[in-house]
């Protein structure tokens, strides 16, 4: 490792914790979890900046435990895409997919999407060049979740979309974008459904699906939390589905189910367990037709099919009361774009 090369590639492209943790306005346990998920990704990208090499990036990334690792998968997979960026030679990224980043492959593509809305690269010439049809889409929901949790205002109070992005781009987008607002409210269920209300309402049904994928990836709250947001998202509760079946097949494919997947899928998916859920996603999967409908979008309408077929479950009985994280001073506030990022200004590259 050369200590040299790593300072300099930190001091350029590197992540303050500041900036990283900017979001959070609590200290309850919450808020606690999203953060340590956030520094997590960031430590995996910076493991990258100290060394690329597998044999020193890998076991570094293994020390991770087990249920948060997929993070620092993640944040590895920005870090190689970075670097694709601004040096020669073969693919550091799609090395990673074919070898240890294979496990990981739905968090690694949404590091890839964060790491081009970091250099303000066009996401669909990287789509263009990347072998699987269906899951390249995630490249899109990390180019929103970056966009969302680091420039709220202007992506989330604004509700901006990029101009160079094609429909059903935009659409993907948008489920990043939702995903970035289960960490920048807090996974704070009525400040949730309010933010997303402020999105035309062509935009609702995305945004409900991001918020699903963070709600069964993610995590950190109650049952009772999770059935107030399915509540919230009314006619949007199958989307919910969608989203937290789906990355309950992620977390089984990288071998780090959580109580969190199992949790989330109990109520927004019909009574099935992560590993019944993931099977769903694997039969949505199955022979998906090549044609002018992108398979990503196949997928999950099969997918919300499957899970339609399943009655609803209904709510628990609730604790008397559940512990409150503290509020924000501003309920409402949503925060200005973090420390050290530049002006927004459209991507041209």
């Amino acid at each position: 490792m050369n200590l040299s090369a790593s300072r300099l590639r930190r001091a350029v492209m590197g992540v303050s914790d500041a900036e990283a943790t900017s979001f959070s306005r609590g200290d309850g346990p919450v808020w606690s979890h999203l953060e340590t998920a956030v520094r997590t990704a960031v430590g995996g990208y910076h493991c990258v900046l100290d060394s690329s090499r597998f044999e020193d990036l890998v076991p570094r990334l293994d020390r991770t435990p087990l249920e948060l690792r997929g993070y620092a998968y993640e944040g590895a997979a920005m870090g190689l895409t970075g670097l694709d960026c601004f040096l020669p030679g073969p693919s550091r990224f799609r090395a990673y997919l074919r070898g240890p980043g294979e496990p990981h492959v739905y968090m690694a593509h949404i590091g890839a999407g964060e790491a081009l809305a970091r250099l303000r690269r066009r996401p669909e010439r990287f789509l263009a060049r990347l072998d699987d049809p269906v899951l390249k889409w995630l490249v899109m929901d990390g180019y929103g979740f970056h966009e969302g949790f680091f420039k709220p205002a202007r992506f989330v109070a604004r509700q901006h979309v990029p101009r160079h992005l094609s429909p059903y781009a935009r659409r993907v987008f948008d489920q990043g974008v939702g995903r970035s607002i289960w960490f920048t409210a807090g996974a704070q269920v009525p400040l949730m459904a309010r933010l997303v209300g402020r999105f035309p309402a062509r935009r609702h049904a995305d945004l409900w699906l991001g918020l699903g994928v963070a709600c069964g990836y993610v995590g950190g709250v109650d049952r009772g939390t999770i059935e107030d947001l399915r509540a919230a998202a009314g006619a949007h509760a199958a989307r919910l589905a969608v989203g937290t079946a789906f990355v309950a097949k992620g977390r089984h494919l990288a071998g780090n189910p959580v109580a969190d997947t199992d949790l989330a899928c109990s109520v927004l998916c019909g009574g099935v367990t992560s590993a019944q859920a993931a099977r769903l996603v694997d039969q949505a999967f199955t022979d998906l037709p090549a044609g002018p409908v992108p398979g990503y979008e196949v997928l999950q309408r099969r997918l919300a099919d499957s899970l339609a077929e399943r009655p609803p479950r209904q709510p628990a009985d609730r604790p008397a009361e559940r512990p409150a994280e503290r509020p924000s001073e501003r309920p409402d506030h949503v925060p200005a774009e973090r420390p050290g990022e530049a002006p927004a200004k459209e991507d041209v590259r």
